[in-house]
């Protein structure tokens, strides 16, 4: 009785599944020839302030049932084939195969890419500094132990330029090649990781030493090759080196999360909702401070993160990364930029790019 009922049901899905073929290869010519009209330009595949409209427009008009999110997520996957019909976007990261660093790639930028697993940040500058990547992901603070020094100090020197951000949940799971601590003599992952889970660590196995290594899933390689190893890492890293979970979930925070950045030598176009990241630097006076922010104020411009971090030049002076809502092209946010440029001893725009969906 129920097969007769399911029968003309999957005879409609398989209908709208034809359905949906179709306007995805109909799609998908359209973008071949948006490919030619670039091609005679010479202008990126990539464009992200294009790509965030176009997710921001189908959430918008989702009816449902089908959660927006997800909708989204089906779009993303959907632009990403189809510009790999022009070009296969290149995209570092901080590797190897199985990091968070890989799961923000594939969320910002879909599957249809080549991703280039890099040994670490500075690789990651590197290669798309060269153009061997044409963007670059890494990681710029986590909401358990704050910013990622490294990341920061390189965007203060490089040429390259943030086009989009994203944060995602971490999840941490105790992993072995057995599934077990038997045998088990040292636990290896990230320094950041160790340091959001050094509690539960220290609760569950103190006698054990934890040793950092150069990626989370640098850690599930080597647990994957050596059974006295334990790593720390995300569950996809343990799916792909084939290791046992000994605990899930083991991060100090159950609402941890790391944000991304994109980088690359593009400079996005406003999208309708932008960040704008800047570094700065005050001249040694009173009210320094105060008196270069003002303007920002001033022209009603929202900061929505500050960062001091020293300038290490051995006198007691600091960059300030501070992220602004808006782009460099808004008018509100130009004029305050402007004023603001005029007061600093040093002034950085690192990017203005679409706000994280």
């Amino acid at each position: 009785m129920s097969d007769d009922k399911l029968k003309p049901l999957r005879e409609k899905i398989d209908t709208i599944d034809a359905q949906i073929l179709d306007l995805l290869n109909q799609r998908a010519r359209v973008a071949q020839e948006v490919g030619h009209v670039k091609a005679e330009t010479n202008a990126p595949v990539f464009r992200p302030e294009r790509e965030a409209q176009v997710l921001r427009k189908v959430a918008d008009r989702n009816p449902g049932p089908l959660d927006s999110h997800d909708v989204q997520l089906i779009f993303r996957e959907i632009m990403s084939s189809c510009r790999a019909l022009e070009r296969r976007v290149v995209v570092a990261y901080l590797g190897p195969i199985g990091t968070f660093s890989e799961q923000a790639m594939y969320q910002h930028f879909g599957h249809a890419i080549e991703g280039l697993p890099c040994a670490s940040i500075d690789e990651v500058f590197r290669a798309t500094e060269a153009g061997t990547a044409d963007f670059g992901v890494v990681p710029i603070e986590n909401s358990t132990e704050g910013a990622v020094n490294r990341t920061l100090d390189l965007l203060l020197q490089t040429t390259l330029s943030i086009s989009g951000g994203l944060s995602i949940p971490i999840h941490h799971s105790l992993m072995t090649k057995t599934g077990t601590m038997d045998g088990v003599t040292r636990i290896c992952t990230h320094s950041q990781t160790l340091a959001q889970c050094q509690v539960w660590l220290r609760l569950n196995y103190p006698q054990i030493p934890c040793n950092a290594v150069a990626s989370n899933g640098e850690a599930a390689r080597m647990a994957s090759e050596d059974p006295t190893v334990a790593a720390i890492a995300g569950e996809i890293a343990g799916t792909h080196y084939n290791l046992g979970v000994v605990k899930a979930h083991i991060q100090d925070d159950p609402h941890n999360r790391t944000r991304f950045a994109i980088i690359g030598r593009m400079l996005p176009g406003p999208s309708g909702k932008d960040h704008t990241s800047l570094v700065l630097a005050v001249p040694n006076k009173a009210g320094a401070l105060y008196n270069l922010l003002a303007p920002l104020s001033k022209h009603g411009v929202s900061m929505t993160r500050f960062e001091s971090r020293p300038a290490r030049i051995g006198t007691w002076e600091y960059y300030f990364y501070v992220d602004i809502q808006g782009h460099v092209m808004d008018e509100a946010v130009a004029r305050a930029l402007d004023e603001l440029k005029d007061n600093a001893a040093f002034f950085k725009v690192l990017g203005s790019y679409p706000q994280s969906l």
